[in-house]
């Protein structure tokens, strides 16, 4: 058998975790666009081909968010290679403080706390926030978690977090199951997306609204990011999966 399909034959051997979540007209989405919009272009008992045109967000449901989506000059989508969107995936799993305080944002002590467990993170990788709250994507109200003053109460990353793995660790891309990078009470502060702004002005990418991260070890799997080739996209919906260890 040739190497890579022994590889390949390898990987299957192992358990695959879907982290994307589906589509639809009623899933959360941020509130600069619109819900998803179809368009019956062809039908089969009057065409026979069964034809749909959407009208979609390049950031609805779990997608990549490429540097260019925040900071003019940086990488677009295309710009991403296949190579930098497959990488060791290690998951930082603090929902049990999310369920404490749902406006947590993860910090530097976090990620050393979880460095003492399961040994630094190596360079390139990819580092997945597991907040527990893609459980709430069905209910776009408890998903948004606005107290009476609008502000909404969701995890996120703190900038101290971020740089201290862009610029300490050097690891490729980070991930999380909100709408946002940073934490709705954070953003509300700040009146902007500053940790977000942060990670995408790094020059480095990042995967939102991911689903399933509970399933993921905190070591030992790989993610797989595949996105469409669009000209000059800052983002766009994604397929992402994880292959993870056996046991």
């Amino acid at each position: 058998m040739h190497a890579l399909h022994q590889l390949l034959k390898d990987l299957k051997g192992y358990k695959w975790v879907n982290l994307t979540h589906e589509v639809n007209d009623q899933i959360p989405i941020y509130h600069t666009f619109n819900p998803l919009q179809e368009k019956q272009i062809s039908k089969m008992e009057q065409d026979r081909v069964h034809s749909l045109e959407y009208t979609i967000g390049s950031s609805h449901g779990t997608h990549i968010d490429a540097p260019s989506h925040f900071v003019e000059g940086k990488r677009t989508l295309e710009d991403i290679p296949q190579n930098e969107r497959f990488l060791p995936l290690f998951v930082i799993h603090l929902e049990d403080k999310v369920k404490d305080d749902p406006g947590y944002a993860v910090t530097v002590e976090d990620i050393k706390d979880f460095e003492e467990t399961y040994g630094q993170i190596p360079e390139g990788s990819f580092v997945a926030f597991s907040s527990g709250w893609y459980k709430r994507f069905d209910d776009p109200d408890a998903f948004v978690n606005k107290d009476k003053e609008g502000v909404e109460h969701t995890p996120g990353w703190s900038i101290p977090a971020l740089e201290f793995l862009s610029r300490t660790r050097k690891v490729t891309a980070i991930g999380h199951e909100t709408l946002n990078t940073d934490s709705g009470v954070d953003a509300a502060e700040q009146g902007f997306l500053d940790a977000q702004y942060y990670w995408l002005a790094e020059d480095k990418f990042q995967v939102e609204l991911l689903a399933n991260l509970d399933q993921v070890p905190a070591v030992g799997s790989i993610i797989f990011v595949t996105v469409p080739h669009i000209k000059d996209s800052p983002g766009f919906p994604a397929e992402v999966f994880a292959v993870i260890p056996n046991n």
